[in-house]
């Protein structure tokens, strides 16, 4: 197939589509996410901004994929401005290039917990109603994720049973610096730690639910004071091994509890991602909880694909 990637990030989707690819192009402006698809797929065509795409320049499209920024739909973003804001408005270019190439198959990815409103904007706008797919069916992460697809899928994933103690690193294999002194830092973009005044004035925290399910996250309770959770405790939540880890983004997830309490490791959250292990390497250990953060599930997204017919015109 002939693929045009948007918001391509560390090519996920190439990664989901194993040998199905004829030539894959990639629309990115992130340098660290370009690295990383350009060391696991050096034949990738990048195209740069998405807003410089034009039709005209392309053969063919198979399958148009793409998650468009999800930055001012998600709940965990205060005052969101939905697909007005000034990230998530990227939708309508995915729009317009959606009218222009008439590919074959696509897929729109973005958050389950996006205002009402929005999605019926998508929906409208793509002429399909989304499927929700959560990827703690394929994984150890509890995700939820929208998915607008022409692609006949049927059903959903079958639960593998994957839980966060499945995809731990002994601790042996785990630097000490992840957890020194017993304290552990948050996973965050800048990687400033995780401090009260961090948490509170940079708004880097993690949007969860306390609940007691196997197919869910777990939280055991606050690392540190006994008022952590009223001053910064967002980066001091500590999670359950024995359950699922709570959605994976580029602002962190918390803190784990193995033999000590730590934050997850670069290799930890490749496994959340459903991705072979260093996957993402190369680039500092910020970046590639970033890049992460802001990527597919491998294994949603392979479901998903596996569904388009063997030959792009439906015959067998």
């Amino acid at each position: 197939m002939n693929v045009l990637s948007l918001f391509d990030g560390i090519s996920v989707a190439r990664h989901a589509l194993g040998d199905r690819v004829k030539c894959y192009y990639a629309s990115e402006i992130e340098a660290k996410a370009i690295q990383v698809a350009k060391k696991n797929f050096p034949d990738t065509i990048h195209l740069g901004d998405v807003c410089t795409i034009k039709a005209a320049d392309l053969p063919k499209i198979d399958l148009l994929i793409g998650g468009s920024p999800c930055t001012d739909l998600s709940i965990a973003k205060k005052d969101r401005k939905g697909l007005d804001g000034d990230h998530s408005k990227l939708f309508w270019e995915y729009v317009r290039i959606f009218r222009d190439v008439k590919p074959t198959y696509f897929v729109l990815e973005n958050v389950a917990s996006m205002p009402h409103k929005d999605k019926q904007t998508i929906t409208e706008e793509l002429g399909v109603e989304p499927m929700m797919i959560n990827a703690s069916l394929v994984s150890a992460q509890s995700r939820k994720r929208l998915f607008w697809t022409n692609i006949p899928v049927e059903g959903l994933p079958a639960d593998r049973g994957i839980l966060l103690k499945d995809i731990l690193q002994p601790d042996a294999e785990v630097d000490d610096r992840m957890a020194k002194d017993g304290k552990a830092y948050c996973l965050t973009a800048s990687y400033n730690g995780a401090t009260a005044k961090n948490s509170i004035e940079r708004k880097q925290r993690t949007m969860v639910k306390i609940v007691k399910a196997p197919t869910e996250f777990h939280q055991l309770g606050y690392f540190g004071a006994e008022n952590a959770c009223k001053v910064g405790g967002q980066a001091l939540r500590v999670y359950d091994p024995e359950y699922k880890s709570p959605t994976l983004g580029s602002s962190g997830i918390g803190l784990v509890q193995t033999d000590n309490i730590r934050k997850l490791t670069p290799i930890e959250c490749e496994r959340l991602q459903s991705l072979p292990d260093n996957y993402t390497d190369g680039i500092a250990k910020t970046h590639r909880y970033k890049c992460l953060g802001n990527a597919f599930n491998a294994e949603v997204i392979r479901f998903i694909l596996d569904f388009i017919p063997a030959k792009t015109d439906g015959s067998p």
